[in-house]
């Protein structure tokens, strides 16, 4: 499992603005400093095909994505990006709206470490009570993978925790995937994670039980001409590029 920290020696130089969109938000802050994140709740399936248009997601609150502290100070991306979370009696879902002028993803199969295959949107959730949690994927192929980790000190262990056909994934692109001779516009992509996975330990997943969120992205492309490898960013905002900082994931409210 990976542990990302990127070494960079300077502070990267700011990033493209970005428009403000209908129900932007930063996630809010309880009193011990943690971030909250709502999941809206849906009153009818919401159907997974990369397109974002079904009812749930007009109301659900966009969390804008923002580089780590220790690479961005303002946390500014190259290409802007926002996460959206909804939720059912049968599914938690995800929505991403990225910005991408070089669509790259390689990996070819459900399973795989996509990170090192191209661009990909990362959701973990964690009960806050147990050291297990999930980490997600969803590619702009569509693709998935799901990693149980039973606990962080595991992290490391090659594929001992993988699975597939877990997940329901879908992508829409705007541009020409892997052609990186190209200028592309951008993604969606939608995942629903059934919680019958998320409570198959016997942790109760409503309201009333206290719940992680953590979404990630890795933005691989050409034009980051000045900077190495990807661009990476979440919501919340990091102080270093570990995904695997839990202490850092936002406190999930569902809402109804």
């Amino acid at each position: 499992m990976k542990q990302v920290i990127w070494l960079l020696a300077a502070v990267a130089l700011g990033g493209c603005a970005h428009k403000q969109v209908q129900n932007e938000a930063k996630p809010e802050v309880l009193g011990d400093t943690s971030p909250v994140m709502e999941a809206k709740y849906s009153q009818s399936p919401v159907k997974v095909d990369g397109k974002l248009d079904d009812p749930v997601w007009q109301q659900a609150t966009r969390y804008t994505l923002h580089q780590p502290a220790n690479i961005a100070l303002d946390g500014r991306c190259e290409d802007p990006g926002t996460v959206r979370f909804a939720w059912d009696d049968k599914y938690f879902y995800l929505a991403v709206d990225f910005k991408d002028k070089d669509l790259q993803a390689h990996g070819d199969k459900d399973g795989m470490h996509h990170y090192q295959y191209g661009d990909v949107a990362e959701l973990f959730l964690k009960p806050d009570n147990s050291t297990w949690y999930w980490e997600l994927y969803v590619t702009p192929a569509g693709k998935q993978t799901r990693f149980f980790i039973p606990g962080r000190g595991l992290l490391g262990m090659q594929d001992l925790l993988v699975s597939e056909d877990v997940l329901k994934t879908a992508a829409q692109i705007e541009g020409t995937l892997n052609d990186w001779k190209d200028t592309d516009l951008g993604w969606t992509g939608e995942m629903a994670v059934p919680l019958s996975e998320l409570t198959r330990m016997g942790d109760h997943f409503d309201p009333r039980t206290p719940w992680r969120v953590f979404a990630a992205r890795y933005n691989y492309s050409r034009f980051r001409q000045l900077k190495t490898g990807p661009e990476l960013s979440s919501a919340p905002m990091l102080n270093e590029g570990n995904w695997h900082l839990l202490e850092g994931y936002a406190r999930l409210k569902l809402v109804r």
